[in-house]
């Protein structure tokens, strides 16, 4: 019985000091902040983008 208390209590130290969960968390939350500013860049930008390729492929155009 002590074994099997002492066995828990070592175990619940180990899953206090593990911070990989956390950290994967962490990163998970940058990644979802960066796409949100990306999606925001692209629908801010898209009008103009658009435009630019229709005039490069305009111009990329032989003429015929």
């Amino acid at each position: 019985m002590l074994l099997i208390i002492s066995r828990l209590l070592i175990d619940a130290r180990l899953m206090v000091s593990d911070r990989k969960g956390a950290t994967a968390i962490e990163y998970g939350l940058i990644a979802a902040g960066v796409a949100l500013v990306v999606v925001a860049a692209m629908t801010a930008l898209g009008p103009q983008l658009t435009a630019t390729f229709g005039k490069l492929t305009t111009a990329l155009t032989p003429k015929a």
